[in-house]
């Protein structure tokens, strides 16, 4: 009886798992910028193509929102995907989490794709993995695509692809 018990609370738990809804956050930062001296650059020739290469990329993928950052570069750089998807691209302050819980909360069981910065993304994928692991990215590297899944904040898989 009482092995009998344990399996059946074992299965409830194990179905209540599966039942959990499972958010997807895609987290790319910003393509190459104008070296304008500016604060605010326009992607370069090369950010552009980066750019073109995001939105075929996820062309046939379900997305629910977009987010960049209030700068042209993160806004330009998704430009293409949220043109394709039409969907509008929502301003998000990478310097602020709590920001990201919200969009977490709102898009619960969803998919997110947001744009950041060489510093915003990694702390992003800090705060979704429940730990400091990632640091700051090299100024010049551009090709980073993270896909986190998680049921709950501070347990998300990561898949690191370069693009």
């Amino acid at each position: 009886m009482r092995l009998t018990l344990i399996a059946l609370i074992l299965c409830l738990a194990q179905g209540l798992q599966a039942q959990e809804k499972l958010t997807t956050v895609i987290l790319v930062r910003h393509a190459e910028k104008e070296n304008d001296g500016s604060k605010n650059p326009e992607l370069s020739e090369a950010g552009k193509k980066r750019a073109l290469v995001l939105a075929d990329m996820f062309s046939k993928a379900k997305i629910d929102a977009i987010y960049a950052t209030n700068f042209k570069r993160t806004e330009n750089t998704i430009a293409p995907l949220a043109s394709r998807h039409s969907l509008p691209i929502t301003h998000y302050d990478g310097a602020k989490p709590a920001e990201v819980d919200e969009m977490i909360s709102k898009w619960k069981g969803g998919t997110i794709l947001i744009c950041g910065h060489s510093n915003t993304t990694p702390a992003i994928i800090n705060r979704l993995i429940g730990k400091e692991e990632y640091k700051t990215f090299d100024d010049g590297d551009y090709s980073n695509l993270i896909i986190l899944t998680f049921a709950s904040v501070g347990d998300a898989k990561i898949t690191w692809l370069r693009y």
